[in-house]
This record gives C-alpha cells, structure tokens and sequence, in this order.
C-alpha cells in the first residue's frame, strides 16, 4: 500500500484529511510540525509527502530543501494558503511536485497524488519537477535560466509562456483544466479570464509546434512537427509529448 506522510499543524486538517486519504486506499503518516516530519521520512519510509507550508519552526518549503538533499525522487506535494503565483514558483523551482492551495476539494489532492506518483514510477532519475532542465523531442527548457531552445537554437517566449510550459512539462500527459492552469501558472488571485490560457498556448504551439528555426513555413511538410500540446474539448489541455530530464 502507498504510504503517504501528511504533515500539517491544524489539527483541523490533519482529523479529517488523514481519514479521507486512508478511505481512499493509502496509508498515512501525521507529522505535526516540520521536525516531525524530517523525523518520520527516515523511520516511516513514505512514498510521498504532502507538506503544509505555513508550519511553526520549520516550514513546508525548509523541509522541501532538506529532503532533496538526501532524497532527491521522493515526490512532495505543498499545500498553502497564499496565492502568489511568485511563491509557487520558487517551491516548484526548489523541487516540490505539485502545489495545492487551501481550501481545496481533497477529492483533487487524492487525483494529484495519483498523478505524482505515476509520474515518479515512470522510469528512474530525478524527478521531472526537480530537474533543472527538461527535454520533449527537439524542445529543451532550462527552468533555471528560463531559456527555451529548439532543435539547438534559442526561441523566444514570453515571461508567462515559459512559466506555463514549465508546468506543463512537468506534468506530462495529465490533463488540466483552464481553472488549473490559470491557478498555477498566473496564481489564484490573479483578476483574468481563462481565455488569457488559451492566448499563452496558441503561443507556445506557434513557436515550438511550426517550423523550426530556420525552416521556412512553406517548408515544412503537414505532420512534420510533433504535438506537444493536445486540446481536450470543453475543459483545457494536456501535454502529450514525452518528457525527459535533459
């Protein structure tokens, strides 16, 4: 059975979340503060780790950081209350594999953790989320430099086009909802409608799904550029392509 370590201060979450995840076939760990937490990855052996950000002493993201230095696959999804898009982008960045804001639907973090881990059991490495740089066909993305290259050349892409591809790609073949995206990418508070989603996707699928660099478009050959991106009718995308750590 799937071992789950849920750490969390509010005894209001933890007395009801815990129960929930074991209905839903996992087992589960409570820690109730970061140090218990650090304490039970090495007793207890969990197959991931949801971690609340906002904990007394030690918090969510300090024991992100400690965990990757000794675990580097073990999967770690955060959970959080403030919304900042630059707040999540900083803890994916240091290796968290997903990021949940409170409140949430614990309906949608069972369906997460599923995803976290069929992406974890995938084939070995590093995690996707904890890679610096990730590779799809000819598609490279540095998420440290934020560059974006293309068969070897540099493209150029907006700030929030590579924010979003970034996300994507480590969440290969998971479907996203337009309400996701626009929650991950452009955080929850963000005042914009879900076509602003649909605007950075157009974006990404004419820079990195046309002709390559260098190729005029008359050139290319129908089929001749891979699918990154599928669209799912009625409800948002999903990164098709295979994504490795590069």
């Amino acid at each position: 059975m799937t071992t789950v370590l849920l750490a969390d201060d509010e005894d209001a979450i933890t007395d009801n979340l815990a129960p929930f995840l074991r209905r839903s076939g996992l087992e589960v760990v409570v820690a109730r503060d970061g140090e218990e937490a650090l304490r039970r990855v090495g007793t207890s052996s969990p197959d991931l780790l949801v971690l609340d950000v906002l904990m007394p002493g030690l918090d969510g993201r300090e024991v992100l950081r400690r965990v990757r230095r000794e675990h580097a696959d073990l999967p770690i999804i955060l959970l959080t209350q403030v919304g900042e898009s630059a707040e999540r982008a900083m803890a994916l960045e240091e290796g968290a594999d997903d990021y949940l804001n409170k409140p949430f639907d614990p309906h949608e973090l069972v369906a997460r953790i599923r995803a976290v881990l069929r992406r974890g059991g995938s084939g070995g490495g590093a995690p996707l989320a904890a890679a610096h740089r990730l590779r799809s066909g000819d598609v490279v993305l540095d998420r440290v430099s934020g560059r974006v290259t293309r068969a070897g050349a540099e493209v150029v892409l907006t700030p929030r086009a590579t924010s979003l591809l970034s996300y994507l790609m480590t969440h290969p073949d998971e479907l996203m909802t337009r309400e996701r995206l626009l929650e991950a990418v452009w955080g929850w508070t963000y005042q914009t409608s879900t076509r602003t989603v649909d605007t950075r996707v157009a974006e990404l699928r004419r820079v990195l799904e046309g002709p390559p660099p260098g190729v005029a478009p008359a050139g290319a050959r129908d089929g001749e550029a891979a699918s990154l991106i599928t669209t799912v009718p009625g409800i948002g995308y999903r990164f098709s392509a295979r994504v490795t750590t590069a």
